[in-house]
């Protein structure tokens, strides 16, 4: 029996893994591909960034929201109160300082900490550009600048960037109802990505993950996710998309030229559609992650988020020894994922010791 525990260790571990064998190739063309790595395309971790199995921006940030949901649940804890999406704004504040951004240019005008705070930002590998998103990485600076928060109800821009949904699987955790994560995901979103296919991608995805996280088949996690994607306005081509990806998947296993059908994956709506049909044309995860990275277009975008989906459902046993065994910040992952569930668990720590490792915001 796969637990809650290897699902949310899975998920994150094989997003992770997803990320690290599409870094070398993204936007590449299928014959580059195929030229850089055999005819079979990817069938292991290609050398980029200075070694084997390092991930993306996309891991880093995923990561960083993570640590922003144990923050804001600690503080609500401690104080009665949080507010997460604040959590999730400093979080990617404290993830464009590792970028090289001088903190008292990221931290925004209203934090007055001399050093970004908590646990995770003293892992110094995070501490490296990995080709980051330009979207995400000029909101946040204008963040840092102006200190005005963005939102659905004010978009900072008209993106539709994958960027908010590569990110997004940890929201899941923030609640057990669908229709709170869907709109905690979407606003996470939000903060950098102001079009609609922007951050409903985000909600869908943070809900499907949701369910796939207490054992729904996923079929199941997406209707429930397609039954809150309805009720959002602007929800069209998203539902579009998904309804493409469920059409293409009764055509049976992927292919690179079915699977670039969809789209490239560089948009919120295609990046969780590619996944998604994937996920459900697959049996296994290693099939599952080197099918979304095969293919001409964001392919690390879409090997995180097919990861994060194949992990949570397969759970971290299922998945290949030799690239967890070689995996950039496993430890660091693996012990954030540990933390989370200790986090929001029933037997919660309430020490200075756990206050000092998830401080408010």
């Amino acid at each position: 029996m796969v637990t809650f525990k290897d699902r949310l260790r899975g998920s994150l571990l094989a997003g992770a893994i997803g990320d690290a064998l599409g870094a070398k190739t993204e936007f590449d063309t299928i014959e580059r591909i195929r030229e850089i790595a055999g005819p079979d395309g990817i069938t292991d971790f290609i050398p980029a960034y200075g070694g084997i199995g390092r991930i993306t921006d996309d891991t880093q940030m995923t990561l960083f929201t993570l640590e922003a949901l144990i923050r804001a649940h600690a503080q609500q804890r401690r104080t009665g109160s949080a507010d997460v999406e604040q959590s999730l704004q400093m979080a990617y504040q404290r993830w464009l300082h590792t970028q090289g951004i001088p903190w008292d240019r990221a931290r925004g005008p209203e934090n007055t900490l001399p050093e970004a705070d908590g646990w995770l930002v003293t892992h110094r590998e995070l501490y490296s550009r990995r080709a980051p998103g330009l979207t995400c990485f000029s909101e946040l600076e204008m963040y840092g600048k102006s200190g005005r928060r963005a939102s659905i109800a004010r978009p900072v821009n008209n993106s539709k960037g994958c960027g908010g949904v590569m990110r997004a699987a940890p929201i899941a955790l923030w609640s057990d109802d669908p229709s709170v994560v869907f709109d905690l995901g979407a606003e996470s979103a939000a903060l950098t990505h102001g079009h609609p296919s922007g951050y409903l991608s985000s909600g869908a995805f943070a809900v499907i993950v949701q369910q796939l996280l207490q054992g729904k088949p996923l079929l199941d996690a997406l209707m429930i996710a397609t039954a809150e994607l309805v009720r959002r306005p602007n929800h069209e081509e998203q539902s579009a998309a998904l309804d493409q990806a469920l059409a293409l998947a009764e055509q049976g296993a992927p292919t690179p030229e079915k699977l670039e059908t969809l789209g490239q994956g560089n948009v919120g709506e295609t990046a969780l559609s590619m996944s998604i049909y994937v996920a459900l044309t697959t049996s296994d995860p290693d099939t599952a992650l080197l099918a979304s990275v095969n293919h001409s277009g964001d392919s690390d975008s879409t090997g995180s988020v097919c990861g994060n989906l194949v992990g949570a459902i397969y759970g971290e046993q299922a998945l290949r020894q030799s690239w967890l065994d070689r995996l950039e910040l496993r430890e660091v992952i693996e012990n954030l994922a540990d933390d989370a569930i200790t986090e929001f668990d029933t037997d919660t720590p309430s020490d200075d010791r756990w206050f000092l490792r998830y401080p408010a915001y």
